[in-house]
């Protein structure tokens, strides 16, 4: 009954309490993001991304720093500090890493306000600007909690954003392993490029063999190429927001 439930409130939540933007580059943008920020998302892709001028955006839980998720190492705050002073936007996740359907709106923000306090003290007062939910999990009742702190809220719902789109709901695709041979790469891109839309993609950890949840270093640097080849615009996601919606 349990599983019935979360997924109602799964659906309820996507479509329920649609906020609306109206999302128009004036050329198509491409984001990409990692989530929870295993250490090797900053080991492995950092590289990656500063051999193409690419800046990404890491979406952080305080409360991962310096333990092990999926039993991977995670994150410590020395990369943390790295990578945001190599210009790459960090984000919000859960302090706890704990999905939106667990928490009252009230334990949510104090939640968002925890890891807020976390990050500003070790990155000299850094304040983010969008948020994306563990698990891809969207409570109803949390949409209104993030957009009342982020200029968006980010999902795990396959899609390119383009026209009508929830801003606290975007669609994203997968950079993991499990989805990435579903995905024509080269459809979306050039779907992107001929919409003017924005293509999202969030991953986990990167390496040669990645978990289900990640996906190796020549899967970013394809994604890279592919949208340089069809004259994307590569931005972090609180950049490409104020582009699409200006």
């Amino acid at each position: 009954m349990s599983a019935f439930l979360d997924k109602m409130r799964r659906r309820a939540g996507r479509y329920l309490d649609v906020r609306p933007a109206d999302v128009r580059p004036a050329r198509g943008v491409l984001s990409l993001s990692f989530d929870d920020i295993p250490a090797s998302a900053w080991t492995e892709a950092g590289p990656i991304l500063a051999q193409h001028g690419v800046k990404a955006t890491y979406y952080v839980c305080g409360g991962l720093s310096g333990g092990r998720n999926l039993d991977l190492p995670q994150f410590e705050v020395e990369h943390l500090q790295a990578l945001h002073e190599a210009g790459h936007e960090v984000g919000c996740h859960t302090y706890e890493h704990v999905s939106t359907l667990t928490l009252s709106p009230a334990r949510l923000d104090a939640s968002l306000a925890r890891n807020a306090a976390w990050v500003a003290e070790r990155l000299d007062g850094y304040e983010m600007r969008t948020f994306a939910y563990p698990f891809g999990d969207c409570a109803l009742g949390s949409k209104a909690v993030i957009d009342k702190r982020f200029l968006c809220g980010r999902g795990v719902r396959d899609g390119i954003n383009a026209g009508r789109s929830d801003r606290n709901l975007l669609q994203a695709i997968g950079l993991e392993s499990r989805r990435l041979p579903g995905y024509d790469l080269e459809t979306l891109v050039s779907e992107t490029a001929a919409s003017n839309g924005w293509l999202i993609a969030y991953g986990h950890d990167v390496s040669d063999a990645p978990t289900p949840y990640g996906c190796r270093p020549e899967d970013i640097d394809r994604l890279i190429r592919l949208a340089r080849a069809a004259d994307l615009d590569i931005q972090p996601v609180a950049a490409a927001w104020r582009m699409a919606t200006a």
